[in-house]
């Protein structure tokens, strides 16, 4: 198993390679530069500024070197820690990330944990009790999870909040404490604001994993080795436990892998309309103004979530399953 991690591991170092170029090219992909698009909005408000200005900034932040020239400075800078120089901000990339990529793992890890606690014991009742009525009434919010989009419901839920109870539905931090030292009382502040973007985050992953678990569950329980079970006279409760779900769960860790960049994507449009501190406003922001390094960080931030993501779902379902084994 070692051998297998070390391969994997060695193996992103050429995935996120390509991904790196193929990220800096896309993001340049849009005529003009930061330059333009911060000359762009000048001139939407009334200002202006002349050519050689912008021409000694390109100078300054070397947007006149060729493409390739931009891409080898930004990444030799990574074994250092060194993600660039956002031009927006005027601060290092990973100042400006690093908190907010916390708060971003935060609360898709939570919708994660929350997503697996209320969808596998649903898969499993819905499963054992097909086609009664709370299999009827978890698979109708199943469909009604699937259909709602996340900003759709993060939408419903500030309207809600705001008229019907007059809860504040922005942010994760109350004014008072937002720039407040972490005490115990802004922790507790902070799970008072992030149990909804959480539970809105994790809806739609949770009616995915109750379908597939339910789908697998059915399979499982029709297949021979469990009808044995059942004729040597074992309790149903160990046989669900202890040889179906065992089995109808390996799916579900396959999945979970692909979950991860999910919940980023979910997290951004989230954090857009909610206007929590997750990368989500400042990716929007990064891709509006062509702020390369930034965007660029936070798309290869994501791809390597991806990449550990589904290599700890391989590392899982081999101890889940004692018949899988990486060689």
């Amino acid at each position: 198993m070692f051998a297998y991690i070390l391969r994997r591991l060695l193996g992103m170092i050429p995935t996120l390679l390509v991904v790196s170029i193929l990220v800096f090219i896309i993001i340049q992909l849009p005529p003009g530069d930061f330059m333009t698009s911060l000359q762009a909005e000048i001139a939407a408000t009334g200002g202006g500024q002349d050519s050689r200005t912008l021409d000694a900034l390109r100078q300054r932040y070397g947007l006149d070197q060729p493409m390739y020239i931009q891409y080898l400075k930004w990444m030799a800078g990574f074994p250092r820690g060194d993600f660039g120089y956002s031009l927006e901000w005027n601060a290092p990339v990973w100042d400006l990330i690093a908190g907010r990529l916390a708060f971003t793992i935060l609360l898709g890890g939570l919708a994660l944990i929350l997503m697996w606690v209320i969808a596998v014991p649903i898969g499993i009742y819905s499963a054992t009790h097909q086609y009664s009525l709370g299999d009827n009434l978890f698979t109708f919010l199943g469909f009604v999870g699937l259909s709602f989009p996340d900003f759709l419901l993060a939408l419903v839920y500030m309207v809600v909040a705001s008229l019907v109870f007059g809860m504040s539905s922005s942010g994760l931090f109350s004014q008072t404490l937002e720039n407040a030292p972490w005490s115990l009382a802004k922790v507790l502040d902070l799970l008072n604001h992030l149990w909804a973007p959480v539970l809105i985050l994790g809806a739609a992953g949770t009616a995915e994993l109750i379908r597939i678990m339910r789908g697998n569950m059915l399979d499982v329980l029709g297949q021979q080795y469990i009808t044995t079970a059942r004729a040597k006279g074992l309790k149903e409760r160990i046989v669900i436990n202890k040889y179906a779900v065992r089995v109808a769960i390996n799916p579900l860790v396959s999945v979970l892998g692909m979950q991860i960049p999910k919940m980023i994507s979910g997290s951004i449009i989230i954090g857009v309309v909610l206007s929590i501190p997750s990368i989500g406003p400042m990716f929007l922001r990064a891709l509006t103004t062509q702020d390369m390094y930034l965007a660029g960080s936070l798309l290869l931030f994501m791809t390597v979530l991806l990449l550990i993501g589904n290599l700890l779902a391989d590392i899982a379902l081999a101890w889940i399953d004692p018949r899988i084994r990486y060689e």
